[in-house]
Formats: structure tokens, C-alpha cells, sequence
């Protein structure tokens, strides 16, 4: 259970929280560039697009903020974004 803590611990530190916010962007950046060129099947920049804007909203207030306005403004949307963004539910009987 110690190692658990010092995990959580650390990914919420100032410095990794940054490094976690850079990478979003850079996700965020490259997923329409990588899915233009590449006629493959599976989306890639989707899901590297997808991925970012998760780094970001967990480690931005700022970023956070701004898409509870535009989910509000744009609500249609703002349930797909929401679905590909939701935690996987824990089992409550396994605690």
C-alpha cells in the first residue's frame, strides 16, 4: 500500500504534473498531423488527440474550465467527448 501512495504521490508532483501537461499538448499537436497522411483503417490521431486532451484536463484548471463552457454551449458534443474521456467503473466488491 506504501508504493501505491508514493505513486500517486509522484504523478501528482508540481514538476511531473508539467512534464504531463507538455506531453497533452504535443498529443494534441501531432494527432491531426498523423492522421491526414495515413489512409490506415484504425484513427490514430484520434486516439493520440484523445489522449492529450486527457493529460491536459487533468493538469490544467485553465484547460478545465474552458471545456466545461464549451460542453455547456455545445452539449451534443460535449456527451461524445465525455463518453471517450470516462473512467472504467471499479467493482465495488473487490475493495
Amino acid at each position: 500500500m506504501a508504493r501505491l501512495t508514493f505513486f500517486r504521490m509522484l504523478v501528482r508532483s508540481e514538476p511531473l504534473r508539467v512534464v504531463q501537461l507538455g506531453l497533452g499538448v504535443l498529443l494534441m499537436v501531432v494527432g491531426p498531423i498523423v492522421a491526414a497522411p495515413l489512409p490506415i483503417p484504425f484513427p490514430v490521431g484520434l486516439v493520440l488527440f484523445g489522449a492529450g486532451l486527457a493529460l491536459v484536463l487533468r493538469n490544467s484548471l485553465w484547460a478545465r474550465q474552458r471545456y466545461v463552457r464549451w460542453k455547456r454551449r455545445y452539449p451534443r458534443a460535449g456527451k461524445i467527448t465525455e463518453f471517450g474521456l470516462q473512467r472504467r467503473r471499479r467493482d465495488s466488491a473487490k475493495r
